[in-house]
């Protein structure tokens, strides 16, 4: 078995680079090099692994030089000198003249430092630079890419806010060249000996000029210099007249969603990913002796089976899938290299064998760029306009550790899938360390876990809506956001359509929103109290679509504002706030559109985005979210969400809502009257398929008639729509029941005549076998005929009263 190990391993690395060396040899018109910075450490190490096997496997022409920036002590103690072919530079981590600890620096003094002494540097035309945390998927040809001699190729990283602001102009003479870029890239070895310079001076400047290392001004949510090199790349290259062509889809991070008809040669995992319940952060290995602690693997993800099982949208299906295409390839490069390190045999799991299989080398095949398929953005100096690129988006909605917000959250995803609602997604959950102990619904969205604020930490007073504005504090200092714009909803919302800053005509400075005219406080003295451009104060809500840049800068406004109304108990009155129960509930809201007053930011504000179940609407408008805060009824039918506060529809099979009317029970004269009561039953028919599907998803027993009867319902409203006729559809129905009655009575007349014969047979059978064996047998043949049926009950209703949203 030992041999059987070794061959099947030499198989895989003599394939691997069998293949690697003949798609590197002269074919390619020009030589390419491939260079990745890192230090000497555990945290590195296990990254190199990873870079190299991708390496290999995706087959990138030319070689690949490893940056190893490290002091004389540190190598005499090195153990990794073999992981890759290496270039030994210098540490930078400890500046030699300020001393200043930016272990960041050696990315730029390593790529000077070869430039000026390597013989391979005199031997090359591109060079493709690439970070440590990236697994390549499949060839980066430069020219391929589009790159030229003066325009080099590079991935987007558009939080670089300071190419926009006043940073950009204190560190470089040409602002208009400033280009946020970064993670990849690939341009002519000419201008990269123009630009390696001033890529290192350029980054001791900015990390020098500590007077502007403001979240505001550099987009770093630490506020502590740490991306200074990234604006050192920007600006050197502004310096040296380079300007970038930028792509946003050919690098991704795991657990983004790829986009439709792209195939992302690079996996950036810079930041955490997760699949189901199971999850990846680098920073949890940053001591991590794995490359040298044998057989030990990082925890394995899921199957691709059990992805598409779990997730039912194709698109996401796909990011999903990138991600454990990033974590398995990481494995495999363990594997090999613990073989190479003399390891014995791993004994054999599932795991190992997946990672050997047909399905597996399918999976990770070296991916090639379709001609013409590489998309550029335009010039990112051009005025502030849609110019047939859309920008990113990103979607937020803020919840709570509760069955209450989960069963809202089911309904929320499943409407945000079938929208088509671009972007990625994230869910802001807010939660104490004791309610996240005892949590269950981690799986139910893609999730920021915020700390809760629902008992102030320093007054004590009981107010959860602020955890709202805290958890969009917390989320933009606590993630790398590539997405222009921000699209924020509520948890107790159903999407009907996209919602794209693009289609309601959003801009930087100029955010929309949808009407809450009862905020009666933007034209009283309740404004005038709070804000210092009560002229300015928009009474909006619901609905947010906001330039990122504005988020930024107002995230804190909107916190700082809700805690300053909600303290201001002498000003709670009906006739100042519009709050029917005089309590300060609706202190968020003030908080949001005074914060917005003091940045000044008027809102588009579009009545068409939004509407309450139970409202009479626009003729001709398509409203793209349900927004079910208020009760709701459709003749003797009604819904409101305060009556499920607590009950758990999540957790209990086949739980739902009393199903709504069917369409074709609705017979209204008056139009108005009867499209208010199709919107309403839409509305709760999709929260009940969300529940459905959340159910079978969760493999519930289908044994139950009600679950039969659900899973009937689930499709019926949409059935129904398409096919148009509703007296039509209710004669079918009466005719599928008799139907089914017939049969049943033809079934039971069929079964009694079998019975009959099955007694004749037996009595003029043998005399021999007429006795006991006859009897016994036909009473057991009796006995299991009978089956037992069972009823699944539906949740008990506890009313909630609470209605904050007249």
């Amino acid at each position: 078995m030992e041999m059987r190990w070794g061959l099947i391993t030499a198989i895989v690395t003599v394939s691997v680079v069998v293949g690697f060396a003949d798609e590197s040899g002269q074919r390619a018109p020009y030589r390419i090099h491939t260079l990745f910075s890192v230090e000497c450490q555990n945290y590195f190490d296990w990254q190199t692994v990873g870079l190299m096997h991708s390496f290999k496997k995706s087959r990138q022409p030319g070689p690949i030089t490893r940056l190893l920036s490290c002091t004389e002590e540190e190598m005499k103690n090195y153990r990794g000198m073999d992981l890759a072919p290496t270039f030994h530079v210098p540490s930078w981590s400890r500046h030699p003249k300020t001393g200043d600890w930016y272990p960041a620096i050696n990315k730029p003094v390593g790529v000077l430092h070869w430039l000026q002494h390597s013989e391979d540097a005199k031997n090359v035309d591109w060079v493709v630079i690439l970070d440590a945390d990236m697994i390549i998927r499949g060839p980066i040809i430069p020219w391929e890419l589009g790159a030229e001699r003066g325009r080099p190729f590079a991935a987007h990283y558009g939080y670089l806010v300071g190419c926009d602001n006043i940073l950009v102009r204190l560190h470089t003479k040409h602002p208009e060249l400033c280009d946020k870029v970064g993670g990849l890239l690939a341009m002519h070895i000419d201008d990269l000996r123009v630009l390696a310079p001033l890529w290192l001076s350029k980054t001791e400047d900015v990390r020098q000029d500590t007077a502007h290392w403001a979240t505001d001004i550099t987009g770093d949510v630490y506020g502590k210099g740490w991306i200074s090199e990234m604006y050192g790349y920007s600006f050197g290259a502004a310096e040296a007249g380079l300007k970038h062509k930028i792509n946003d889809d050919l690098m991704i991070y795991p657990g983004y969603v790829p986009r439709e008809g792209v195939e992302p040669v690079l996996l950036h995992y810079g930041l955490p990913f997760s699949i189901g319940n199971w999850s990846f952060t680098k920073l949890d290995h940053h001591e991590d002796n794995i490359v040298y602690d044998c057989n030990r693997l990082f925890p394995e993800p899921p199957y691709p089976r059990e992805v598409k099982m779990m997730e039912p949208d194709e698109s996401k299906r796909r990011g999903l899938i990138l991600s454990l295409e990033c974590m398995d390839t990481l494995n495999e490069g363990l594997i090999l290299r613990h073989a190479e390190n003399g390891c014995p045999k791993p004994k054999w799991s599932k795991y190992l064998s997946f990672l050997k299989s047909k399905t597996f080398t399918e999976l990770t095949k070296p991916k090639l760029l379709a001609p013409g398929s590489v998309h550029i953005l335009p010039d990112q100096h051009e005025p502030e306009e849609f110019r047939g690129a859309y920008p990113k988006i990103h979607t937020l909605f803020s919840t709570e550790c509760t069955t209450y917000f989960d069963w809202q959250t089911v309904g929320f995803m499943h409407s945000f899938r079938l929208s088509g609602q671009p972007g990625n997604i994230t869910r802001l959950l807010s939660c104490t360390d004791e309610d996240l102990k005892k949590y269950k619904g981690h799986d139910l969205a893609p999730t920021h876990y915020v700390p809760s604020m629902s008992r102030h930490p320093l007054t004590g007073d009981w107010y959860p809506a602020i955890n709202k504005p805290a958890a969009v504090v917390h989320w933009l200092h606590h993630t790398n956001i590539d997405a222009e714009y921000i699209v924020i909803l509520d948890a107790d919302m159903i999407l009907r359509a996209p919602i794209t800053p693009w289609e309601f005509n959003a801009a930087r400075g100029r955010p929309v929103s949808t009407p809450y005219d009862y905020l009666i406080g933007c034209d009283n003295d309740l404004a005038r109290l709070h804000t210092r451009n009560p002229e300015a104060c928009d009474k909006v809500g619901g609905v947010i679509i906001m330039h990122i840049e504005d988020l930024r800068k107002f995230a804190m406004y909107w916190l700082l504002k809700t805690q300053e109304v909600r303290a201001d108990r002498e000003h709670y009155g009906k006739e100042l706030t519009g709050d029917i129960y005089e309590s300060g509930w609706i202190s968020e809201m003030y908080g949001y559109s005074f914060g917005a007053a003091e940045l000044n930011l008027r809102h588009i504000i579009n009545k068409d985005i939004l509407i309450y179940p139970g409202y009479v609407p626009e003729p001709g408008v398509a409203y793209r979210v349900f927004h079910y805060g208020l009760e709701f009824k459709v003749g003797n039918w009604s819904f409101d969400k305060a009556n499920w506060r607590k009950t758990d529809l999540i957790n209990k099979c086949w739980a739902k809502f009393p199903d709504p009317p069917l369409p074709s029970a609705v017979h209204h004269t008056d139009n108005d009257l009867r499209q208010r009561d199709l919107l309403s039953i839409e509305c709760a028919q999709k929260l009940n398929e969300a529940l459905f599907l959340h159910h079978k998803r969760r493999n519930c027993p289908e044994s139950s008639q009600e679950i039969s009867s659900g899973s009937r319902k689930v499709g019926t409203f949409e059935a129904k729509q398409a096919q148009g006729s509703d007296d039509a559809k209710e004669t079918t129905e009466s005719e599928g029941r008799f139907s089914t009655l017939k049969l049943w009575v033809i079934a039971l007349w069929l079964i009694s005549g079998v019975g009959f014969l099955v007694v004749m047979l037996l009595v003029f059978s043998t005399r021999k076998v007429r006795g006991t064996t006859r009897g016994k047998g036909y009473r057991n043949k009796r006995r299991t005929s009978y089956s037992n049926t069972s009823f699944l009950d539906t949740n008990d209703r506890d009313r909630y009263v609470r209605n904050t949203e007249t």
